[in-house]
């Protein structure tokens, strides 16, 4: 069964709940190995296909044998282990030292000022995370950048997941010695909602996710296990019901005893489908800063055809429904069509400087922010003031 089959059954009505979970259809997706007939890698380590750039660099300037790696690449991470480890990535690693030192400032200067960076699956402030770290790293220093993604590696596999015009974000990582480990999860988009939200999305949308965006990570730092490189549950990518899965503790006791972790060294990248269960792991050591730069690369695909001044269409239609919902000319349900029509209901993209996820795993949405205003009756300028203060966090 491939990634694209359901691995139990679904609601009549297309839907999937937590509850109908199966942890044995789960690990039973886990121990169908898929023969891909690998050619491009050099060895497999824990089921992960490991490539060495250094292999690879005639690929990459003849097109026919570029695309024959890209489509393996692509099988790896749909029905193959979900992981891939590219080794030397970057060979001259002089732009990951120099990026290190910026960020380093940065992490200083956020320190300096007082910001405390909400986690996604770690406390917050267990470790140090820059949010937006790629506009910032291109602001301070746009040579270093240029040099830093002009690597013609971490764009050929992202094209491979994710086709042409792809966007990229990135977050740098710092786990200290002490720090604690994640906790399993899988990434973004339906993994950054709850359970109750992720349970409103058809089955076909949990099947779809995963193509949306690409998850990597270029080691700024060696990482020997015990400095707690990634925890990767190989396959686990192939169970649909993974994003209502993951959250469940029997799921998690089955990561713990059943993940791996590669040790990668400096300028090694690591790239993986979003929908693979995986944590940073705890860093044992007494003197390793565990670097990671976190590549979360998204298809150009993400975007709606028009753009909307939907913080003035809040404002225009609030007053109609305070009237509305108060008189009971409108139903809650049809107020909460109207609202869906209205208000951006996505908290994604937005500054997590300003923005960041506290109390949960993303910020409030617009949509949030009126039913929360009709809910209290606020007045329309408290409404304005807190859509200008929403809008404001999301820019740069």
């Amino acid at each position: 069964m491939n990634a694209t089959e359901q691995s139990s059954e679904t609601l009549g009505n297309n839907w999937y709940r937590g509850s109908d979970c199966s942890l044995e259809a789960f690990a039973d997706q886990l121990r169908k190995k898929a023969d891909l007939g690998l050619r491009f890698s050099v060895e497999t380590q824990c089921d992960v296909p490991v490539y060495d750039c250094r292999a690879l660099d005639e690929v990459l300037v003849d097109p026919v044998r570029q695309r024959a790696l890209q489509a393996e690449w692509a099988n790896v991470l749909l029905d193959g282990a979900g992981v891939l480890v590219i080794k030397n990535a970057f060979r001259d690693t002089a732009p990951v030292d120099e990026a290190t030192r910026i960020f380093e400032q940065i992490i200083r200067q956020e320190r300096e000022s007082g910001t405390q960076g909400a986690d996604h699956f770690a406390k917050a402030g267990a470790n140090d995370r820059i949010w937006n770290a790629h506009e910032k790293l291109c602001l301070h220093a746009p040579t270093v950048f240029a040099r830093y993604f002009s690597n013609a590696f971490i764009a050929c596999v992202a094209q491979a997941w994710l086709g042409p015009f792809f966007q990229m974000t990135t977050q740098v990582n710092v786990v200290r010695p002490g720090g604690e480990a994640q906790q399993a999860h899988r990434d973004y988009h339906l993994g950054f909602q709850t359970v109750e939200e992720a349970q409103r999305f058809p089955a076909h949308v949990h099947k779809m996710s995963p193509f949306l965006t690409l998850q990597g990570a270029v080691a700024h730092s060696d990482m020997p296990i015990e400095s707690g490189p990634t925890k990767l549950l190989p396959f686990s990518q192939r169970y649909a019901q993974g994003y209502l899965a993951w959250r469940r503790p029997d799921f998690r006791d089955f990561f713990e005893a059943h993940c791996v972790q590669l040790p990668l060294a400096k300028g090694d990248a690591l790239f993986f489908n979003p929908a693979l269960f995986h944590a940073a792991g705890a860093n044992r050591t007494r003197d390793v800063q565990r670097m990671a730069n976190l590549l979360q690369v998204s298809s150009a695909y993400g975007r709606t055809m028009e753009t909307l001044d939907r913080m003035r269409m809040c404002e225009a239609v609030y007053p109609v429904l305070i009237e509305y919902q108060t008189n009971g000319q409108l139903t809650a349900t049809e107020i909460e069509s109207v609202i869906a029509s209205t208000a951006e209901g996505y908290a994604f993209p937005t500054n997590l400087d300003r923005d960041p996820p506290a109390g949960g795993l993303a910020p409030a949405s617009q949509q949030a922010l009126l039913r929360r205003a009709l809910d209290e009756a606020w007045h329309s300028s408290m409404l304005r003031e807190a859509l200008q203060l929403h809008a404001w966090k999301r820019t740069g």
